[in-house]
C-alpha cells in the first residue's frame, strides 16, 4: 500500500475540499468499522483519508424546533442510543442502529456511515427509511438534501457525486399517536447480517392507522420504499386481512438473491412475517404515545 494522506478538518468546507482534491481517492474516516476492515482486506485503496470526528456538526445530535432530530453522520450508536428523547421518539430508528456489530464496534460505528457503505442488508436504513429520514450532504456545489431511500443506488453504491460528504440525517418530528419498530432475522444470535431487515412506521388515531411507512432491506440491490405495504395499512385496525395485504405488498416488493444465508423464496416468505410482527409492535408503542412520540 502507498502511503496515505491523513486530514482532520475541522469544517464541512475544508472536508469538502479535502475530498474534491482527492480525486476520487479520498474516503471519509467517521468511525472506520467499514473503511478499515475494507483497506485490509484491499476492497479499499484510499489516496486520501479524511477524518471528520473534529467537526462540530458531525459529531452532535441537535434537537430541533417541533420535535425532531439532526444526528451528525459521525455520532456513534453508542451516543445515540443514550439520547433518551431520541429512543423515546424513534425507538425503531435507535434499535436498528444499535444491531450494526458489537459493543464494542458500537462505540465507533455510526449511522452515517452504514447508510455510506449502502449494503442492501444494512441494519439502520430500513428504519431511517420508515421513519422519513433525510440525508444531508455537503459538496463542491453547495448542500443538498436526499430522502434516505433514494441515497443507496446499488449493492456498495450511492447517490455521492465527487467530493460530496454526508453531514447529517434528520428526522422529521413525529406526529402525536406515532411510534415506529425494526426487526431483522439473522442466522446467529447477534452480529450477523441480516437475511430480511424491516422498519415499520405508524400513526394512529383511536386505534386506527392513519399514516404509515415501510422500509424493507435486504431483499433487493437497495433498501425499498414499500408504498404498497402503507397503503395497505391505512385506515385499518391492523386486522388480519389488512397485515396480510401489507405483508403480500412486501413479498412482491422482493427482488432477492440466493445466498449462503437464505434462499430467495425463503427471504421473501419472511419479509411478509416480519411485516406483521414489526407493525404490531409499531402500533403497540404508538397506542401509548403522546405529542411527540413521546412515551
Amino acid at each position: 500500500m502507498s502511503d496515505i494522506k491523513y486530514l482532520a478538518p475541522g469544517t464541512i468546507e475544508e472536508a469538502v475540499k479535502a475530498m474534491q482534491a482527492a480525486g476520487g481517492k479520498g474516503f471519509v474516516l467517521a468511525g472506520g468499522t467499514d473503511l478499515l476492515v475494507q483497506m485490509r482486506s484491499g476492497a479499499r485503496e484510499p489516496q486520501t483519508i479524511v477524518d471528520v470526528k473534529k467537526i462540530p456538526e458531525m459529531t452532535t445530535i441537535e434537537e430541533l424546533p417541533g420535535g425532531g432530530f439532526r444526528i451528525g453522520a459521525a455520532v456513534s450508536g453508542a451516543v445515540i442510543g443514550e439520547h433518551k428523547k431520541l429512543v423515546a421518539a424513534f425507538p425503531g430508528v435507535v434499535e436498528a442502529i444499535n444491531l450494526i456489530g458489537s459493543k464494542q464496534v458500537q462505540g465507533r460505528a455510526s449511522a452515517g456511515g452504514n447508510l455510506c457503505n449502502s449494503s442492501p442488508a444494512a441494519d439502520s436504513v430500513p428504519a431511517m427509511v420508515a421513519a422519513g429520514v433525510t440525508v444531508q450532504i455537503a459538496g463542491p456545489n453547495g448542500r443538498r438534501e436526499v430522502p434516505v431511500e433514494k441515497f443507496p443506488t446499488a449493492p456498495g453504491r450511492n447517490c455521492l457525486q465527487p467530493g460530496e460528504i454526508v453531514v447529517s440525517l434528520t428526522l422529521p418530528a413525529p406526529a402525536a399517536g406515532s411510534s415506529d419498530a425494526y426487526l431483522r432475522l439473522i442466522p446467529r444470535t447477534e452480529m450477523d447480517i441480516a437475511v430480511v431487515g424491516i422498519g415499520v412506521s405508524l400513526t394512529l388515531k383511536d386505534g386506527t392507522v392513519t399514516a404509515a411507512r415501510v422500509g424493507l432491506g435486504a431483499v433487493a440491490p437497495t433498501v425499498l420504499l414499500v408504498e404498497d405495504a402503507a397503503k395497505a395499512l391505512v385506515g385499518s385496525k391492523l386486522d388480519d386481512a389488512a397485515l396480510e395485504k401489507a405483508a403480500a405488498a412486501c413479498r412482491a416488493a422482493c427482488k432477492p438473491i440466493n445466498d449462503k444465508r437464505g434462499t430467495i423464496e425463503y427471504r421473501t416468505k419472511i419479509s411478509g412475517v416480519l411485516l406483521k410482527r414489526a407493525a404490531k409492535i409499531a402500533a403497540q408503542r404508538a397506542s401509548g404515545a403522546t405529542v411527540g412520540g413521546t412515551h
